[in-house]
C-alpha cells in the first residue's frame, strides 16, 4: 500500500508488532483495537492514558532510540513527515516497513485514518471513525461575515505561531477563524511588534507544545490590549487522529464563548 509520501509499503501479512512514532496516530491505533499489536511508542504518546503506560517507550518523536526499536523487532512502523526526523526515518527504512503520513488538512487526516485502517485490516473501524469526524465537522457553520481573526501561538520566548501550510491553520479555518499570520510560512517567530500590528480579535494560547497557562494572558494583553486572549486545548487543534472526533464539539463551544465577546 502507498503511504502519504508516495512510498509503497508491502506487508506479507497483517502486522503483529507495530511501533508508532506519533502521539495522535498512537491513539488511533488503540481506537482501532490494536492494543495487542502495539509494541513501541514515544514518550509523548499520552492517550489512552491507561493503555500507553503498558507499552515500551522508544524515545521522542525526533530522537528515538534506533537500537531499542530494532530490539523490539517491529513488522511495521508508523510515522509522520513533520513530527519525525528524516535521518531517523531513513535509518529505520533500511530495516523495516515504515508507513508515513503527511498531514496539512482535515481531508489529509481523514485519508490517513482510512489508509491506516486498510493497512492494518481494520478498514470498517477506521471508516466509522473517519465518517464520524467528517459528520461532526459538517455541523460547523461560519461565524461571519466577517470571520473573527485569530493568532494561534504555540511557543513563548520567542513567540511562535501556526501559519499557512499547517494542519492547525486548516483547522482554524474549519472552526470559523481567519489566521492573521496565514501570509507567513509554517511556524514563524513572531515579535511583539508584529503581534501588536496584526491586532487579532483573538489570541489563542495553545496547551502544547508550549504549556501556556493563565499567567501568560497578562503578558499578551499588554502587547495586544484590544484582543481577547483565550487558553485553548492544543490537542483538539493539532492532533490529526481519532481525537478529531472530539474537536468539532469543542469548536462549537469555543464559538459560543467568542460570540459573547462580540455581543458585549
Amino acid at each position: 500500500m502507498e503511504d502519504q509520501l508516495g512510498n509503497i509499503i508491502t506487508l506479507a501479512q497483517p502486522p503483529r508488532r507495530i511501533i508508532s512514532l506519533v502521539p495522535s496516530q498512537t491513539e488511533l491505533l488503540f481506537d482501532l483495537g490494536l492494543q495487542r499489536e502495539i509494541v513501541g511508542i514515544t514518550k509523548f504518546c499520552i492517550h489512552p492514558a491507561d493503555k500507553v503506560k503498558l507499552v515500551t517507550q522508544i524515545g521522542g518523536t525526533k530522537n528515538f532510540d534506533l537500537n531499542l526499536i530494532k530490539s523490539l523487532k517491529p513488522d511495521l512502523i508508523i510515522g509522520n513527515k513533520e513530527e519525525n526526523y528524516e535521518q531517523g526515518i531513513k535509518a529505520l527504512q533500511n530495516d523495516f516497513p515504515v508507513w508515513m503520513s503527511d498531514i496539512f488538512t482535515l481531508e489529509d487526516a481523514l485519508d490517513m485514518i482510512r489508509k491506516v485502517g486498510q493497512l492494518l485490516n481494520r478498514a470498517p473501524e477506521a471508516d466509522t471513525i473517519a465518517t464520524n469526524i467528517s459528520n461532526s465537522f459538517s455541523q460547523l457553520t461560519t461565524l461571519g461575515p466577517p470571520q473573527p481573526t485569530a493568532a494561534y501561538l504555540i511557543w513563548r520566548k520567542p513567540f511562535m505561531a501556526a501559519a499557512k501550510d499547517t494542519f492547525i491553520d486548516n483547522i482554524l479555518q474549519k472552526a470559523g477563524f481567519t489566521n492573521v499570520f496565514n501570509h507567513l510560512s509554517r511556524y514563524p517567530e513572531i515579535n511583539p511588534t508584529q503581534l501588536h500590528s496584526a491586532n487579532p480579535d483573538f489570541i489563542f494560547l495553545s496547551s502544547e507544545p508550549y504549556p501556556f497557562t493563565q499567567k501568560h494572558i497578562a503578558e499578551l494583553q499588554e502587547i495586544c490590549p484590544f484582543s481577547k486572549i483565550l487558553l485553548v486545548d492544543g490537542e483538539l487543534f493539532s492532533w490529526y487522529g481519532s481525537r478529531l472526533v472530539k474537536s468539532a464539539a469543542y469548536f462549537l463551544e469555543l464559538r459560543q464563548r467568542v460570540s459573547k465577546f462580540f455581543i458585549s
